[in-house]
């Protein structure tokens, strides 16, 4: 084969359509060697040099392996058995306890709430009914000390009339 004929099997062997005999033919050609060979047919030499080492290398039968292995293995697993709902009492029980868990602590977070309340309302009546007592106080004693200004004023007759009472 010339050079020319090798390069055209070689373009369509990269370009992937070639056929299986132009492919044999290739690997023949390029299994001797050529001294004179053109550069871009060099390149390729290693390729199709290397795909024939490794055609020529045999590789050995495969042992009789045991597949008795393979029987033990392969136990039936037992039969899904379906669980009825009632029969998983346990997660509803669970359930139910949270649910009322859950309830008695808000009853008893609005007690404590409620109560607090109760003590701040008992708390504001009792600072109104200081401050009233405070004003009823204040008043009775204005009231008072006018009237013993008033008093004064007897006390004053009173001593002129023990004086002249004390003479006679």
């Amino acid at each position: 084969m010339d050079y020319k004929s090798i390069s055209a099997l070689l373009e369509k062997y990269w370009d992937g359509e070639s056929t299986l005999a132009e492919e044999a033919a290739l690997k023949a050609f390029f299994s001797e060697p050529h001294p004179d060979m053109p550069e871009d047919l060099l390149e390729a030499a290693p390729l199709f040099q290397y795909l024939e080492e490794e055609s020529a290398i045999r590789v050995p039968a495969e042992p009789e392996w045991d597949m008795s292995f393979l029987e033990e293995t392969t136990v039936k697993t037992p039969p899904v058995v379906k669980m009825y709902p009632v029969k998983n009492w346990m997660k509803y029980a669970a359930i139910v306890l949270m649910a009322a868990g859950v309830g008695y602590g808000l009853k008893q977070h609005h007690a404590s709430r409620q109560i607090a309340m109760e003590q701040l309302k008992e708390e504001e009546e009792a600072r109104k009914a200081f401050i009233e007592t405070k004003r009823a106080l204040a008043l009775l004693s204005r009231n008072l000390n006018k009237g013993t200004e008033k008093m004064q004023a007897l006390s004053y007759f009173n001593t002129a009339t023990e004086k002249l009472s004390v003479k006679d």
